[in-house]
């Protein structure tokens, strides 16, 4: 059975980085679409970035477009999600999660997605 884990997260100033990886218990992760999710505190879960099961394709929320990129090692079962320019307002927890298909719903919600993660919190403060 497929399981997720994110890492990466962490504290960081407003411009600065993190890149967070979502990884599996061993199973293969190429048969499907992951998709990087978010969820402040009092608000509902939103999404960031999806990526097709061979990478070929790629989704952005426009409040991220420019500033975040999505990747996958399929070799290695594990996406990545690179944030670059981080602000205030990206503060969230962070989930990956597989999807049903292979590839993205471009309008990023939830339903596709079969299986998560625990999720990874990031935080932007000075």
């Amino acid at each position: 059975q497929l399981r997720l884990v994110e890492s990466g997260g962490g504290l960081v100033q407003p411009g600065g980085s993190l890149r967070l990886s979502c990884a599996t218990n061993g199973v293969r992760l190429d048969y499907w679409a992951v998709g990087w999710f978010r969820q402040a505190p009092g608000k509902e879960r939103e999404g960031v970035s999806c990526i097709h099961s061979q990478g070929g394709s790629t989704n952005y929320a426009d409040s991220v477009k420019g500033r975040f990129t999505i990747s996958r090692d399929n070799a290695k079962s594990t996406v990545f999600l690179q944030m670059n320019n981080l602000r205030p307002e990206d503060t969230a927890v962070y989930y990956c999660a597989a999807s049903r298909y292979e590839v993205c719903n471009s309008e990023l919600t939830t339903t596709d997605f079969a299986t998560w993660g625990q999720g990874t919190q990031v935080t932007v403060s000075s």
